[in-house]
């Protein structure tokens, strides 16, 4: 008897000790912008799809840490309408949403440069949004009535990159050292939020 209650004990110390140190998963979905026939901005030769679907690819693969679980929205050329992408991230109810694109100006070059963050009429989305804008050298922050965030039912930011239409930015974006850094900098916020 008192062998059984010691074996009881220790299942009932691991059992309580498994559950103390258990971490919920922490689910992001990441939207690579456009695909398919949709090329988004592009100059040159380099498109803005490939560009963004080379990142979100690259975040998922880079990814270190297994409470967090990345999901794309497309991982290949396709083009999920703007319905299906918020149709996804509102049935998988993630933490919150990434959607990343690569602005761009009327002009054909431009001097215009740098980060810019997009976020929904909420506190939540506007915290992530802070946090971009930090780890981006304080970019611009701006709240937007876009499709993905205003149909989202999770707090989601919307991530312009830089413009495509500079050279610098442009070629930076299309380069593995680039594209390799942005992710960095992204899955740094993700862990760090």
């Amino acid at each position: 008897m008192k062998n059984l209650l010691r074996i009881m004990s220790v299942v009932a110390l691991v059992v309580l000790l498994s559950f103390s140190f258990s971490k919920e998963k922490k689910i992001v979905v990441i939207d690579a912008g456009h695909g398919g026939n949709d090329l988004g901005a592009n100059r040159n030769g380099i498109y803005e799809k490939e560009i963004v679907l080379n990142i979100a690819k690259k975040i998922k693969a880079l990814n270190q840490n297994q409470n967090l679980e990345i999901i794309l929205t497309r991982d290949d050329d396709t083009y999920p309408s703007l319905a299906q992408r918020t149709g996804k991230i509102n049935e998988l109810k993630p933490d919150y949403a990434i959607s990343l694109h690569v602005n761009n100006s009327p002009r054909q070059s431009t001097e215009m440069k740098g980060f810019e963050v997009f976020f929904q009429d909420n506190e939540s989305s506007k915290k992530l949004a802070n946090k971009f804008s930090e780890k981006f050298q304080n970019s611009k922050v701006k709240m937007a009535n876009l499709h993905i965030l205003r149909e989202s039912k999770t707090p989601t930011a919307l991530l312009e990159l830089g413009f495509i239409n500079n050279p610098d930015e442009r070629d930076y974006l299309a380069s593995e050292k680039g594209q390799t850094e942005t992710v960095e900098k992204i899955l740094s916020v993700i862990n760090e939020h």
